[in-house]
């Protein structure tokens, strides 16, 4: 058996067939080495998911500027759909790794992503250009969110429990950077003329300067094409994460996965949908403001803090970490309104941003704190049924990691939605009452309500 696994782990197969990471020894001969490479493949894979995912948030603030006429309520819904599908796809997605292996998927799942950059680059140079095709676009755009559940669930499988939340802190963390990277790469590659070879022209704008809007999409393209061929050629697929979509279903009966939706949703959700619609809310409190010289600083808070987020609640434990930081959250929103203009009139823009990158940075701590809790619960709790129904702790241990993939992707695509509420509950109060405070009372509340469920499911004596 050692002269087998020694010619493996030498080989590195595509398809690795001997995969024990719970044991310390495999583990540390070649387990970490092969789970590492995977891990920092699939970051940048994830990135750009992320990247193209958020497009139309930097997008559609400008679309007006080289010759569209949308209203407000449309330019929102721009940066809302994505989230939409995004959110839609991540259930999918969820059970991919297990059919496809995490190899082949992240390399089919990211060379996709070619298709909405290369058509919006196109779309955003016509004026006819109509908004329902711009809806379509934006639906496309949403396949990379998705890539998250799939991503996340493919980490997992590389991982022993006791390091699942720092390396799904990092996967997911420096994947949700991508956010910010898209907003402050974007800004710059539409100021200048990147693909003029290739006949694209720029925008003239009233102030003498020239748009390239398009390069905020086609920017993307060589970086997810280089990113498709290290995934296909440096990535492996683990033979024992092969299971059926009935082998993943019953995860679905479990009461831990839809409180942990409801708890990843406010976390997550509120991180994705604050990255969409910042900016345009920004700009209709604050019209004097150019906010896309500042909107990168808010994802790239919380993207690094979801890292953070994962190693914390490894070292103190995720239940303590996620009802701090819901606590936080409440206390962050509540003092908002004190910052927003009234009427027009008035508002502090430097308290309105801090205390968003406030709610950023709180926002990817506890992404990172839940997703360790999911990862710890269902690992733990699978296992303990299985060894209770007679199995062995081989195929126990099998199960729990199935039903922690099958989980994290499905719990993953309800905080997605988060992305699409959050832009049209911003839309809609602005429309009922020109200010997005009523917007702001409904996230207050749930946040006080998350803090409530963590502490009575979880943190409180007693519960289990």
């Amino acid at each position: 058996m050692t002269d087998t696994t020694s010619h493996h782990a030498a080989k590195t197969p595509k398809v690795i067939k001997d995969w024990r990471p719970e044991e310390e020894a495999f583990w540390n001969q070649q387990g970490q080495r092969v789970a590492r490479r995977n891990l920092w493949i699939s970051v940048p894979c994830l990135l750009l998911g992320f990247c193209v995912w958020m497009l139309f948030s930097a997008v559609a603030v400008n679309l007006n500027k080289v010759g569209f006429s949308f209203t407000t309520e449309q330019l929102f819904l721009l940066t809302a759909i994505p989230s939409v599908s995004g959110a839609i796809l991540r259930v999918p997605y969820s059970f991919m790794v297990p059919l496809f292996g995490g190899r082949r998927w992240t390399a089919i799942s990211t060379v996709f992503l070619l298709l909405p950059c290369l058509w919006l680059g196109f779309a955003v140079q016509n004026p006819e250009t109509s908004f329902s095709t711009f809806l379509i676009i934006a639906l496309l755009c949403g396949f990379g969110g998705a890539n998250f559940a799939s991503s996340m669930s493919n980490i997992s499988f590389f991982f022993p429990k006791a390091r699942q939340g720092g390396a799904l802190g990092i996967n997911g963390g420096l994947g949700n950077l991508g956010v910010s990277v898209m907003q402050l790469v974007a800004p710059i590659a539409v100021s200048v003329s990147l693909f003029g070879l290739f006949g694209s022209e720029g925008k003239s704008l009233a102030n003498g300067s020239t748009l390239w809007l398009q390069n905020a999409a086609w920017i993307w393209v060589p970086f997810l094409a280089i990113a498709t061929l290290a995934a296909w050629f440096g990535m492996n697929d683990i033979a024992s994460s092969k299971a059926s979509i009935r082998q993943q279903l019953p995860v679905l009966k479990r009461g831990h996965l839809w409180v942990m939706s409801v708890l990843y949703l406010a976390a997550f959700g509120s991180f994705i949908g604050f990255s969409a619609g910042f900016a345009v809310l920004t700009k209709t409190q604050f019209p004097e403001v150019e906010i896309m010289h500042y909107a990168f600083f808010g994802p790239f808070i919380g993207a690094l803090a979801r890292s953070c987020g994962g190693m914390l609640s490894d070292r103190l434990g995720g239940v303590r970490v996620t009802l701090v930081n819901y606590v936080l959250m409440a206390v962050f929103a509540a003092l908002l309104f004190l910052t927003l203009p009234v009427n027009g009139q008035g508002g502090h823009f430097v308290a309105f941003f801090a205390l968003f990158m406030a709610l950023f940075l709180t926002a990817g701590l506890g992404s990172g704190s839940t997703y360790q809790m999911i990862a710890v619960i269902f690992r733990k709790t699978t296992a303990e049924r299985a060894l209770a129904q007679g199995k062995t702790a081989e195929v126990a241990q099998r199960e729990a990691v199935t039903d922690t993939a099958a989980a994290l992707g499905f719990i993953s695509s309800i905080g997605a939605i988060g992305g699409f509420f959050i832009p049209q509950a911003f839309g809609m109060s602005l429309a009922m009452t020109g200010s997005p405070a009523g917007a702001m009372k409904v996230f207050l509340l749930f946040y006080v309500l998350c803090a409530a469920i963590t502490f009575y499911v979880y943190g409180r004596k007693g519960a289990k």
